[in-house]
């Protein structure tokens, strides 16, 4: 495959003017990172390609250093004076059998901008890669990609050991200077509020979206000035914050109130990076402002009518139980399946009280562990602890949980701490049951261990407390049971798929 240079001796020769096997690419990840947040692509590469080989100088989302250069898609984009884009790789009859699209990182969608020295000689590519088919970049992204495409050669050029000092220096100040309004303009042509602030967190650029939204006079927010553009209860948690990102380095991110053009002020997401050099010392900081303020109304609508749900169903579970027992008044010859029923609602009342509190007054205190496992199992087994709370000891990992998987587990564990005070370890004052919970795998283990309590007897597989536990294990859990009828107690395992206990656990 030709690239324009010739022998492969010369192209050697002029890449290793580049002294690129010194490292130190550091800026160049930076550029690689804004251009995947840029094209909303996964992975972003500057790529060299040299005879043999591509090499990636700087790299997001792949572990990759190098590929050989016959499945280079870069030694393509390289010959262009445009953007090379791919959109479906897979119908593109020249990358359809290539094996980084029949393999890892499975390459659907490529956009590579050409990266070219002073002379015009074709050194790589910016590129970004989807593993989705998309037709092409934005208008804004096309423009995007190419102006870090040159940002990039900027990076090269400064390493370039060249016999003129001096006039290498005032090309990279050029160079510099000419990226820096590229820089202006690119931010200009975005929908979000960009700023940028010197390494001492003085704010010395907006563009001018934010002059736009605020309708606030050029320069009047540099410096401290931008915090009172903040809503008076939002403005201390905001510098607490700022104050720290500057000590620690750490990325900033809040959210807060800022004042709009119109007086109102508006929910708004603040975010900035810090821009490093070499050595890790901070350059500056570069940050975006995007308002969230419907979302956030959004948000809190659907919190209230979620609230008021979980009011209206606890109200439901409430009246439930008065009609099993006003039955059970009326009947006096069931007040015992009206009792165990009663039990039963309360149970999943107070379970669905845990995941789904109606208001602040009836969550969970902080700490008293709301989605998580021991937090419900402390609910349920609050009526059968000792003066010293040591009849039914947990140990091992506190699993996550969530409002589907609360109401099967409040059933399980309700049935087996009743049965356990009814006929085994807990119906006597020495009994004590043993609960330990371990992950294996993508299951999450439960073992129910009673000891000190009477012999017991196979409890018959019809019972309904029997079909009831096997009903919540593995209907609705999806996992499975194993018991041990022992002497000395009942042992039970449980097996429960991670996912089903807690939808956080499936994307993990």
């Amino acid at each position: 495959m030709a690239d324009g240079i010739g022998l492969d001796t010369d192209r050697a020769a002029l890449l290793a003017l580049y002294d690129l096997d010194a490292g130190g690419f550091r800026n160049l990840d930076e550029i690689t990172a804004f251009a995947s947040t840029l094209c909303e692509a996964p992975i972003a590469l500057v790529s060299i390609v040299e005879s043999a080989r591509q090499r990636f100088l700087a790299r997001t989302g792949i572990d990759a250093q190098e590929t050989p250069r016959d499945v280079s898609f870069c030694a393509l984009a390289m010959l262009g004076s445009d953007i090379f884009v791919v959109p479906d790789a897979c119908n593109d009859p020249r990358f359809a059998d290539n094996a980084l699209v029949t393999g890892p990182p499975h390459i659907r969608f490529y956009a590579g901008a050409p990266l070219v020295d002073s002379a015009g000689v074709p050194l790589g590519a910016l590129c970004v890669i989807d593993t989705q088919p998309r037709a092409d970049l934005t208008p804004m992204q096309r423009q995007g990609l190419i102006l870090l495409a040159r940002q990039v050669m900027v990076e090269l050029e400064g390493r370039r050991r060249d016999r003129d000092v001096i006039a290498r220096q005032r090309q990279d100040a050029a160079a510099i200077a000419d990226s820096d309004r590229m820089f202006r303009t690119l931010a200009d042509t975005m929908p979000q509020m960009v700023w940028s602030t010197l390494p001492n967190g003085y704010h010395d650029y907006y563009n001018a979206r934010w002059y736009e939204y605020t309708g606030v006079p050029a320069g009047s927010t540099d410096g401290e000035g931008w915090n009172n553009m903040f809503h008076p209860d939002d403005q201390d948690r905001a510098w607490s914050r700022w104050r720290n990102s500057l000590e620690t380095g750490e990325p900033y991110e809040i959210e807060y109130r800022l004042r709009h053009h119109s007086g109102d002020y508006r929910w708004t997401l603040g975010r900035a990076l810090p821009i490093r050099d070499g050595a890790g010392t901070i350059l500056r900081w570069i940050g975006t402002c995007t308002e969230i303020h419907e979302q956030k109304l959004m948000m809190e609508e659907r919190e209230m009518i979620a609230h008021e749900l979980s009011h209206r169903i606890k109200n439901i579970f409430s009246v439930i139980a008065g009609l099993i027992g006003l039955s059970a008044r009326q009947h006096p010859q069931i007040s015992d399946v009206a009792d165990d029923l009663r039990d039963r609602i309360l149970a999943l009342g107070r379970a669905h009280d845990f995941v789904r509190p109606h208001s602040a007054e009836s969550a969970p205190q902080v700490g008293h562990g709301q989605g998580l496992l021991w937090g419900i199992l402390e609910q349920i087994f609050a009526p059968y602890k000792a003066q010293d709370g040591s009849r039914i000891a947990l140990s091992g990992d506190n699993v996550a949980i969530d409002d589907r998987s609360a109401t099967p587990l409040a059933l399980l564990f309700h049935e087996l701490a009743t049965n356990a005070a009814k006929y085994g370890a807990l119906s006597t004052p020495e009994g004590r049951i043993a609960l330990h919970i371990t992950r294996e795998g993508s299951d999450v283990r439960i073992d129910w261990r009673e000891q000190g309590g009477p012999a017991v007897q196979p409890a018959h597989s019809d019972g309904f407390g029997s079909r009831l536990i096997t009903l919540s294990v593995e209907r609705q859990l999806g996992g499975r049971i194993v018991r041990d009828w022992s002497a000395d107690g009942l042992k039970l395992s449980l097996w429960i798929p991670a996912r089903s206990m807690s939808r956080a656990a499936g994307t993990e």
